[in-house]
C-alpha cells in the first residue's frame, strides 16, 4: 500500500508541478528538477532509488516511441546530413573528450570508465531543449533537427557505454574494431527490426477497426520492437525510432479517424506522465547521490570542482563540434556549402544541449565495479541539472538576441487555408463524379455547403471581419449554445432513470465529437504584425501567379463592386489583378469575386484586406 501511495503522490506532484511551469510560462523539466530537489530534503519524503532496467524498458520505450509518432519522417529525411553530424558525430567526439577530461581529473580513474562517463552525458534529450524552443519561438527547422537527434543519439550513447562498460569489467577485448563492430550491428540490427514491426503492426492495424484494439496494439508498439532488438543485442533505440517513424507516417493509409485521434490523446496524456515523473524523480534522487557521494575519499572541493569540470567539459564539446562542422560545410567542398548552416542556427543547436531522462538512466548502468562509480553517477546528475539551469534558462534570451524568426501563425494559416482550398476542390470534384439521377438533391447541396463552409473557416481566420463576427464565428457561437441546450435535456433523461444507459452515452459522445471539432476550429486570434505574404520558400508558383501584375488600381477601393451596387454584405475582400474588380470572398454571401472568375476566367486574385497580401490562382489552385 505504501509503494501505491508513493506512485499516486509522485504522479500527482509531477502534473502540479508541471502544470504550475506551463501557467508561469517557465521550463517544466528546469521547475520539476528544483522542486525535486527542494524536496529531497523535507523530513519524511522517501528516499528514491530508480533501478535502470526500469528506466531503460519502461520509461525509454515509450518516450522515444511518442516523439517518434509525432516526427515528420519528411523532415528526418531532410535533415539527415544534419542528424548525422548530431546524433552520430556530438556523441562520439563528447564521449572521447569528456572521457579524457575525467580520467586526467578524478583520481585513480580508468579511461574505460571515463569513456562510459563520456557516453553516459553524451546525449542531449529533446524533452527539455523543444519544450524550450516551442515556447519561445524558435525556428521550426532547428526544432525539428533536436528532435530527429534525440530519436537517434540515444542509441549511440548507449552502444558507446555497452562497450566503454564491457571494457570495465574486462568481458571483452576492446579495439577498434570490435566497437565498429558493435555499432554496426546496434544500428543495421536496430533499423531491421523496426523495419519488420512496422510491416507487421502495421498489416495488423489496417485489419482493426475498434479504436480501443487498435490503441492497445499502439501501446504495445514500442515493446515489442525494443525487446526483440535488445535480445539480439542490437539497437532497442532505433528499433522504436523506426517503428514509431514508419507508423506514425502511414497511420492515414492504416487507421481509422476515430483511432488516430484515440492515439493521439493517449500517447501525449502518457508522454505527460512519464517524462513529468522523470524530471521530478531526478531532483529526488539527488540528495541521496551526493550522500553517496561523499562518503568516498574525495572532499567537498574535489568533488565540486569535477562536477563542474565535466559540466563544463560536455557543454563546450557540442558548442566546438557545432561550429567545427559548420565551418567544415561552410568553407570545405562547393557540394556541401549549399548545405551549410547560418552562424546563428548554429549557435542555437550547440547551445540545445540539456540532458534529461537518457542520461538519468545510464548513469545508474555503470557497473558496480567502475572505478569512483559514485562520483561519476554525481558528475552525470550534475550534467542534468547544469545544462537544464545554465542553457535551459539562458536559450530563450539567446532565441531573442539572435532575431531568428520562429513559426509565423498568420502565415500557418495562410497554408493551412489553401491546403484546404485544394482539399475542399478535390472533394467537390468527387462528387460530382459521383452524382446520379436519382441521388436526393438536398442530401448533395448539403454535402457541398459543409465541404465549402470548412475551407471558408480557414480563410476566415486571415484578415478581418467587416460589420463584426465572421460566418463561421457565428456559428460556432450559436451551435455551441445550442449543443448545451441539447445535453441538457440528455442529462434530464439520464436523471429520469428512464433511457437505457448505453443510449445516452451514444447521444452524449455524438454532442462530444461535434462540439470537440468546433473547439478545434475556434479563432486562434491571429495578428499580422506585417503584410502577409506566401512564403517563397514554400510555394511553387504557376505561370498564371508569375506573369499576373501587382500593379492594379482598384475599380472600388470602398469595398465589393456588386455588393456596393446591390447593398449586401461582404466579409473579405479580394483584387482581380487582370482589370481590377473587387469581389467578396467564398465567405461573404454572395460570393462575388469567385462569380467574377467564373464569368471572366480571370485566373488571379490578390487580397485586398489591410496587412495582406498574398495572391490565389483559381485555375491551378495556387498560393503564391
Amino acid at each position: 500500500m505504501g509503494d501505491a501511495v508513493q506512485l499516486l503522490a509522485l504522479v500527482v506532484s509531477a502534473a502540479v508541478v508541471a502544470a504550475a511551469a506551463r501557467r508561469l510560462g517557465a521550463s517544466a523539466p528546469l521547475v520539476l528538477v528544483v522542486a525535486g530537489l527542494l524536496a529531497s530534503f523535507v523530513p519524511g519524503v522517501p528516499d528514491y532509488s530508480l533501478d535502470p532496467e526500469v528506466v531503460l524498458i519502461g520509461l525509454l520505450p515509450p518516450l522515444l516511441y511518442a516523439a517518434a509518432l509525432r516526427t515528420s519522417l519528411v523532415d528526418v529525411r531532410a535533415n539527415r546530413q544534419a542528424l548525422g553530424i548530431l546524433a552520430v558525430g556530438a556523441v562520439i567526439f563528447t564521449t572521447v573528450v569528456v572521457g579524457l577530461v575525467v580520467w586526467a581529473v578524478v583520481p585513480g580513474m580508468s579511461l574505460a570508465a571515463g569513456f562510459a562517463l563520456g557516453a553516459v552525458v553524451a546525449p542531449p534529450d529533446a524533452v527539455a531543449a523543444t519544450t524550450i524552443a516551442r515556447r519561445v519561438g524558435m525556428p521550426r527547422r532547428i526544432v525539428s533537427i533536436l528532435e530527429g537527434e534525440s530519436l537517434v543519439n540515444d542509441a549511440t550513447a548507449l552502444v558507446a557505454l555497452r562497450t566503454a562498460a564491457g571494457a570495465i569489467t574486462a568481458a571483452a577485448a576492446v579495439t577498434i574494431w570490435s566497437v565498429a563492430g558493435d555499432f554496426a550491428l546496434a544500428a543495421a540490427g536496430g533499423i531491421a527490426v523496426g523495419l519488420v514491426m512496422a510491416v507487421v503492426l502495421g498489416a495488423a492495424r489496417k485489419r482493426v477497426q475498434d479504436p480501443v484494439l487498435d490503441t492497445t496494439l499502439s501501446l504495445l508498439a514500442p515493446f515489442l520492437a525494443y525487446l526483440p532488438a535488445e535480445a539480439i543485442h542490437a539497437s532497442g533505440v532505433l528499433a522504436v525510432v523506426v517503428t514509431g517513424l514508419l507508423l506514425g507516417h502511414k497511420s492515414p493509409m492504416l487507421q481509422s479517424a476515430a483511432s488516430r485521434l484515440s492515439e493521439q490523446t493517449n500517447w501525449a496524456t502518457v508522454q505527460f506522465v512519464l517524462e513529468n515523473a522523470v524530471f521530478l524523480l531526478i531532483g529526488l534522487q539527488v540528495a541521496e547521490v551526493v550522500r553517496n557521494a561523499r562518503n568516498g575519499d574525495l572532499t567537498d572541493v574535489e568533488l565540486a570542482g569535477i562536477c563542474l569540470a565535466v559540466l563544463g567539459t560536455t557543454v563546450l564539446a557540442r558548442v566546438v563540434w557545432v561550429f567545427a562542422a559548420t565551418a567544415f560545410y561552410k568553407y570545405g567542398p562547393r557540394r556541401l556549402r549549399d548545405h551549410a548552416w547560418a552562424w546563428e542556427h548554429a549557435t542555437l543547436v550547440s547551445w540545445a544541449g540539456m540532458r534529461g531522462v537518457v542520461t538519468l538512466a545510464a548513469a545508474f548502468v555503470l557497473p558496480a565495479v567502475t572505478p569512483q562509480r559514485d562520483v561519476l553517477v554525481l558528475a552525470a546528475f550534475a550534467v542534468v541539472g547544469g545544462t537544464l539551469l545554465v542553457q535551459g534558462t539562458t536559450l530563450p534570451w539567446l532565441v531573442r538576441r539572435l532575431g531568428l524568426p520562429g513559426p509565423d501563425p498568420a502565415e500557418d494559416a495562410l497554408e493551412e487555408a489553401a491546403l484546404l482550398s485544394r482539399a475542399t476542390r478535390a472533394g467537390l470534384a468527387r462528387l460530382e463524379e459521383m452524382r446520379g439521377e436519382t441521388d436526393d438533391q438536398q442530401v448533395l447541396d448539403r454535402l457541398e455547403e459543409r465541404t465549402k463552409s470548412r475551407a471558408d473557416a480557414a480563410w476566415e481566420r486571415l484578415g478581418s471581419a467587416h460589420g463584426g463576427e465572421t460566418p463561421s464565428q457565428t456559428y460556432r457561437r450559436m451551435r455551441q449554445e445550442m449543443l448545451h441546450a441539447e445535453r441538457n435535456v440528455v442529462l434530464e433523461a439520464r436523471a429520469s432513470g428512464k433511457v437505457d444507459d448505453e443510449i445516452l452515452r451514444d447521444v452524449l459522445n455524438v454532442l462530444d465529437t461535434e462540439e470537440s471539432l468546433l473547439d478545434r476550429l475556434a479563432d486562434k486570434g491571429i495578428e499580422v504584425e506585417r503584410e502577409l505574404v506566401a512564403r517563397d520558400d514554400r510555394m511553387v508558383a504557376c505561370d498564371h501567379l508569375r506573369d499576373s501584375s501587382s500593379a492594379v488600381r482598384p475599380i472600388t477601393p470602398g469595398g465589393c463592386e456588386e455588393c456596393l451596387r446591390d447593398g449586401t454584405r461582404w466579409v473579405h475582400l479580394r483584387l482581380c489583378l487582370q482589370c481590377g474588380h473587387v469581389g467578396c470572398c467564398d465567405s461573404s454571401p454572395e460570393r462575388h469575386s469567385t462569380g467574377h472568375f467564373e464569368e471572366t476566367r480571370h485566373p488571379v486574385i490578390r487580397s485586398f484586406e489591410p496587412a495582406e497580401a498574398w495572391r490565389w490562382c483559381f485555375v491551378d489552385d495556387r498560393l503564391g
